[in-house]
């Protein structure tokens, strides 16, 4: 994403968690045991050289509530950023050595920098927060918060689920077509059935920002088809571990 800023999504690769959480997790609330959990949270942090408590992680619940990350909220006790931590499905924040992040698997990760201003931000967008525009809200909060302009904004769409493996009932392709998207763009029928693709979905709104077509990267990785490598809660159920998407400036 440009110099000052390491930007990146974990793998499965490494760490102690076994079955569905087998290996690496550093996701508190999706039922892994706490110490392989632990464990994975200090293996990262001495890779990104931060202390633990510069491991931001939201408790998303499929919203678009965006949290802003301030000096203020580092001086709170740790159960009161656990509080505020909880129902943000994306968080921004300009200090540096501070990783945030949000924790997927199959939904879509954002991940967002300014270099001008030394904003970052990491969005969770599921399928109900995409037809909520989360990642428009979020570049809002940005602009309106840190005087981000959206020309200067570099955007990487991580590992979740392709348009190939997103099979949808026909309540979800209606909840996208109410809400406004360009249904012949973002929806294909496969089989007699709705398939819809997250990635350009997201994507077109991040270009509805500002944000130049050049500096949107997308992965490409499909999480569904590659669960060996990646968590995907359609392959391994919603027990399991979770890919953390995270982002720092330096």
């Amino acid at each position: 994403m440009g110099e000052g800023v390491r930007a990146f999504s974990t793998t499965r690769e490494g760490g102690v968690g076994v079955g569905a959480y087998a290996g690496f997790n550093v996701t508190h609330y999706c039922g892994d045991d706490e110490g392989a959990v632990a464990q994975a949270r200090c293996t990262l942090c001495g890779e990104l050289g931060i202390a633990a408590e510069r491991l931001i992680l939201p408790h998303q619940t499929h919203g678009c509530d965006v949290l802003c990350i301030g000096t203020p909220f580092l001086l709170l006790p740790k159960e009161e950023q656990t509080a505020v931590l909880h129902a943000k499905d994306a968080v921004v924040t300009n200090i540096p050595n501070l990783c945030i992040g949000v924790s997927t698997a199959d939904c879509v990760p954002v991940l967002l920098y300014d270099a001008v201003k030394g904003v970052v931000a990491a969005v969770h967008a599921g399928w109900r927060g995409t037809v909520a525009r989360v990642v428009e809200k979020c570049v809002s909060v940005m602009v309106e918060r840190y005087s981000v302009s959206p020309a200067d904004v570099r955007a990487v769409i991580g590992p979740s689920i392709s348009l190939a493996a997103f099979e949808v009932g026909d309540e979800v392709y209606d909840a996208f077509a109410a809400a406004a998207f360009p249904m012949e763009q973002i929806a294909s029928r496969m089989a007699g059935k709705w398939h819809i693709d997250l990635w350009e979905a997201n994507r077109l709104q991040l270009l509805a920002c500002g944000v130049p077509a050049g500096s949107v990267e997308v992965s490409g990785v499909c999480t569904y088809t590659r669960c060996n490598e990646f968590f995907s809660a359609r392959r391994l159920g919603i027990k399991s571990g979770r890919i953390f998407s995270g982002i720092v400036t330096k």
